[in-house]
This record gives structure tokens, C-alpha cells and sequence, in this order.
């Protein structure tokens, strides 16, 4: 068997579009909570209120890229839909979630932390009940035998200091991190052994995501580099606190391709792959590389560091690299090449692969060639941590839900993850499928577009009971599960 016996199956979600309770159990609010629903091609809207008063709404794209006015707060329109309010509503349904996650054999489970549930303004105060919260989140997984996966922040932050600090450009965010990373790596030093400090952070850009009210390059990467060091503290923090826990970053591998064997379009492959290399590169080896220093002379970006930053993140690299896959996509220089829909950018079509209902290029092999790279590159233990097919779900009248397309997609997925680890000597630490369960998508603020094991009855237009039932995927991946990926189907 190319797996080793204690393979890390399970699945994976991010609070912001799962956990709701928006406002419950002294929760404060988070860049995410003004952010409305969308659908396909339709964006969703960042809400504000100005220095003036005035009301309004910015778009954001796909990739959650977009900026609110300088000076403009968050926003929480009366009367207006926010799907990360209640979300799939998992603060009241954890019990009857988790039982559901044991059912499939789950051998892991990778959920985030809310910072702003713990530390309501996302500084120093903080909020007991909320600790409690993922205290008995994680027994409950613990008393089923399911091993934590904890992102300390997924795509969000605290309200108060996206408004008041400017998020991640203010060098003070950094201590506030590392203050909520310490309180919770200490409070759950028992339970948690994997962790992960950014989700995907090489695509981190908008106001939604860190607080920045610009993102031209110099403050874009400003910001960065305040999380580079904020992650590198968390990394030797939390080796301190308990010398066993196993702390990653996460990243967003999108492999391309050149379009052709034009040595412009090769260049243009390697220019795509370093925008997402780069944030691995700091974040494992432990310095900027030259390709980016030399980008930041091209573009004026000056980094303000102070003496011992760098020394900081030397120090702080990660113990593997998480990261998601769901896509390939091709390069070129040709501006005329067909486009299509990708995860966080527009990608070019590749003429060889179909695409998802959504527009995302299909491409099993893709995540084979992604981990070959990686373990290439780096030399750590890489965790699939995210990858999966969204796709519009139908009950059928007898109940059933028979999304064997899902089924398709994650069988030529996992059978890549094998020949990786079998055929090229790939170090996989475990499979956690993306929105196991069904959650709002990030990128479209929809239900419609559904990824999960598990069905919840919760619809675009605010309906819904929040009713689990199973699809026919939950019992093909329990297969899955218990033959450690060699029963397939």
C-alpha cells in the first residue's frame, strides 16, 4: 500500500463559511461578516459606511480581491443577506456533525479558529466563551478518535482592525496575532496537534482578507511581510509551548503549464508559478529569494523591516507544507488565448482538459505533477489539505443524492496522490477533502455551488431547516477511508 497507516483521511472547512453564530457567545465581528452573497458571474459586495456617513457597496471578484474607500468602516446592512451569518450553521450542529464525520472514518478533521471569537476586536480581550466553544469542538472530535487540523486564521480577520489599524499594514497586527495564536496553541496545547498560521496566504490581498484599505504592491507587500513574521513567531511559539505539535503554512498550488514550447510562454510559466512559489519559498526555507528582490527593485516596493525581522523568519520555517489543489492552467503571452474561471484568478484554457460546471479546468494528473514539484523544491512533508468539486446537487424525490461526478473527480485525484507516493517518492501526510460537509463557497458567496459528503438544507435565498443527509459520495469515501485509498470503486 503507497499509504502509510496513520494517512490523515478526512475532511476539511473554514469557520467564515461554515461555523455562523455570527454573534453568538460574545463573537465580535470580522471583515467576512460584511460581505454579501453573489452567485456564478455574479460578484459578491463588500458593505461599508464612510467617515461621512454614507452607505455603500464595493464588488469583489471571485478571488475575494476588492477594497472598500480609505477611511470606510465595515458595514452590516439592516435587511440584507449575509451568508456567513449562519453560514451551514455548524455552532449548534458540531455534535450531530462530527458523529456524521466519524460514520465516514474521518481520521482527521481540518477546521479554522475565529479570531475574532476569541478576541472579539482581535487585540488583547478576550472572550472565555468562545474559548469553551472549541473546547468541546475538540473533544467531541478527540472522543471519536479524530486528530484536529487548526488554521489559526482562514481569509478573515477582526473588524475593529481592519477599521482601526488598516489590517495587516499596521506592524502592530503583529503583535495581536501572536497574542490570540499564543492563547489558543496554550489553551488547546492537548488537543491540537497539527496546525497551520495562514490559509492559503500566498493569495491574501483584499480588505476581506487582511484589513487593507489599498493594495498596490508597496502596501500589499508590506502587509505580507508583516504576516511573514507574524507566521515565523507562531512557528517557534508553538514549538515552545509543546514540542510535539506539527505547525504548517498553507498555500493555494495552481501548476501551469506554457501554452506552447515558445520560450516566451515557458518564461511566462515560471513568472505564474513564482508569484505562488515565492510565499513557500520564505515560509520553508526561511529568506526572501533573489527573483523577488529583484521584482521589488522593478516595482519600488520597499520593505520596511525592522533589525531582527529576517533573523525572525529564519528562525520561524514551518514543519510541512499544507496546501489546496483543484486546478491546472496554462501560460502565454498570447493576450487573445481563451480564458476561463479559476481558483482566486482567470486562468487560460487548456484545449487538452475539461472544466467543472464552474469553469475550473479538471486535471487529475495536475496534482501529481504539483506534488512531484513540491517535495522537488522544498524536501518537508506536503498535506493535501484541500481539493474538491463544486457542483450544483439535486435531490432526487426518493431523497437521494447521487453526485457520482463528485465520486469521478476525487477517484482521479486520489489515484494521482498514489502514483506520487508510490511512483515518485512524494512525503503525503493525509487527504482532507474540501467542504466535506456543504458550506457557502468563498469565492461566490453561494450554496448552490456545493462540495460536501453531506447535504444541509440551506439555500440561496436565506431557506432552509439545516437538515443533514448523505449524498452518495459519504459512503464511497468511507470505502475510501477504510481500505487507506485501495478501494476506489
Amino acid at each position: 500500500m503507497p499509504f502509510p497507516k496513520d494517512f490523515l483521511w478526512g475532511g476539511a472547512v473554514a469557520g467564515n463559511q461554515y461555523e455562523g453564530g455570527y454573534q453568538s457567545g460574545g463573537r465580535g465581528l470580522s471583515t467576512l461578516d460584511a460581505v454579501t452573497g453573489g452567485g456564478y458571474k455574479k460578484p459578491r459586495m463588500m458593505t461599508y459606511r464612510t467617515k461621512e456617513g454614507q452607505i455603500g457597496e464595493s464588488p469583489i471578484d471571485s478571488s475575494l480581491t476588492g477594497q472598500i474607500p480609505e477611511g470606510a468602516v465595515g458595514f452590516i446592512k439592516p435587511d440584507t443577506f449575509y451568508p456567513s451569518h449562519m453560514a451551514t450553521d455548524f455552532y449548534h450542529h458540531y455534535k450531530e456533525d462530527i458523529a456524521l464525520f466519524s460514520q465516514m472514518g474521518f481520521k482527521c478533521f481540518r477546521m479554522s479558529i475565529s479570531w475574532s471569537r476569541i478576541c472579539p476586536k482581535g487585540m488583547y480581550d478576550l472572550n472565555e466563551e468562545g474559548l469553551e466553544f472549541y473546547d468541546h469542538v475538540f473533544d467531541e472530535l478527540l472522543k471519536y478518535g479524530i486528530e484536529p487540523v487548526v488554521t489559526i486564521n482562514h481569509f478573515d480577520m477582526p473588524l475593529y482592525l481592519a477599521d482601526h489599524y488598516d489590517g495587516w499594514s499596521s506592524r502592530e497586527v503583529i503583535d495581536f496575532f501572536v497574542f490570540y495564536a499564543k492563547t489558543v496553541m496554550h489553551r488547546y496545547k492537548d488537543k491540537v496537534k497539527y496546525w497551520m498560521t495562514f490559509n492559503e496566504i500566498n493569495v491574501l490581498s483584499s480588505w476581506c482578507q487582511i484589513g487593507i484599505h489599498r493594495n498596490d504592491p508597496q502596501t500589499l507587500y508590506q502587509a505580507h511581510h508583516h504576516i511573514f513574521v507574524a507566521s515565523a513567531k507562531v512557528v517557534e511559539l508553538g514549538h515552545s509551548i509543546n514540542p510535539d505539535f506539527i505547525i504548517g503554512m498553507m498555500a493555494a498550488v495552481t501548476p501551469s503549464y506554457p501554452m506552447t514550447c515558445k520560450p516566451e510562454d515557458v518564461m511566462e510559466s515560471i513568472r505564474f508559478n513564482r508569484a505562488r512559489e515565492f510565499y513557500m519559498d520564505v515560509q520553508v526555507k526561511g529568506y526572501y529569494p533573489a527573483y523577488k528582490l529583484k521584482e521589488f527593485q522593478r516595482m519600488g516596493v520597499n520593505i520596511v523591516m525592522e533589525d531582527n525581522d529576517l533573523d525572525i523568519i529564519r528562525k520561524g520555517t514551518v514543519d510541512f507544507i499544507g496546501f489546496s489543489y483543484y486546478m491546472s492552467t496554462v501560460s502565454t503571452t498570447d493576450s487573445d488565448a481563451e480564458k476561463t474561471e479559476g481558483n482566486q484568478f482567470t486562468a487560460f484554457k487548456n484545449p487538452y482538459l475539461s472544466t467543472s460546471d464552474w469553469g475550473w479546468t479538471v486535471d487529475p494528473m495536475g496534482l501529481r505533477i504539483a506534488l512531484s514539484q513540491l517535495y522537488d523544491r522544498y524536501h518537508v512533508p506536503l498535506f493535501i489539505v484541500e481539493n474538491g468539486l463544486g457542483a450544483a446537487d439535486t435531490v432526487e424525490d426518493d431523497g437521494q443524492i447521487l453526485d457520482d461526478y463528485r465520486i469521478t473527480y476525487l477517484r482521479g485525484h486520489i489515484k494521482a496522490m498514489k502514483e506520487a507516493v508510490e511512483l515518485d517518492g512524494v512525503e503525503l501526510m493525509g487527504y482532507t477533502p474540501w467542504g466535506c460537509i456543504d458550506i457557502v463557497s468563498a469565492g461566490t458567496g453561494e450554496m448552490k455551488k456545493r462540495y460536501g459528503f453531506i447535504y444541509v438544507e440551506r439555500y440561496d435565498d436565506g431557506t432552509g431547516d439545516f437538515s443533514r443527509r448523505k449524498k452518495k459520495s459519504f459512503d464511497w469515501y468511507k470505502k475510501v477511508i477504510a481500505s487507506n485509498g485501495e478501494e476506489l470503486g
